[in-house]
């Protein structure tokens, strides 16, 4: 497994980085009607997606740790798995998009693609390789079914 940082250190990182960009001179703030209304629905979804997710994992009696998908005893396909391969991910990046509408910056977007690339590359595409040669004909099926994000 080639990871070895834990995604929360991302989230955390790309938070701060945003909070720069918006601080900057650089930034494009656009005032945002019910911003904190607006991030405070899109950071609760998250947040009940990530709990979802966890519980499903939980259900399945196998890991959960981003950092040892190696030890994985199941391949978890149903509930919210079934829309999307890493919900947890899609749980984070809505926490920083819920972030960068309390921060009014359009700017944040790059860096919000940045963190998608970042989680892929990093993260996802490790676990994918771990769960391939765990799982190997049910997680290709399942790929083909199921896309990476949403």
């Amino acid at each position: 497994m080639k990871t070895r940082v834990p995604p929360p250190i991302y989230l955390i990182l790309f938070g701060f980085l945003m909070w720069l960009v918006a601080r900057s001179p650089y930034a494009y703030i656009v005032d945002i009607p019910f911003r904190k209304t607006a991030a405070a629905i899109i950071f609760a979804t998250a947040i009940v997606i990530d709990v979802v997710a966890l519980r499903q994992f939980k259900a399945s009696s196998t890991t959960f740790s981003p950092l040892r998908p190696d030890k994985s005893s199941a391949l978890v396909t149903h509930g919210v798995y079934q829309y999307t391969r890493n919900p947890m991910y899609v749980g984070l990046l809505l926490m920083l998009c819920a972030w960068a509408v309390v921060l009014e910056s359009v700017s944040n977007t790059l860096l919000l693609a940045g963190f998608v690339i970042t989680i892929t590359l990093m993260q996802i595409r490790p676990e994918e390789e771990a769960l391939q040669s765990l799982f190997p004909g049910e997680f290709d099926e399942y790929r083909r079914k199921v896309r990476r994000w949403i």
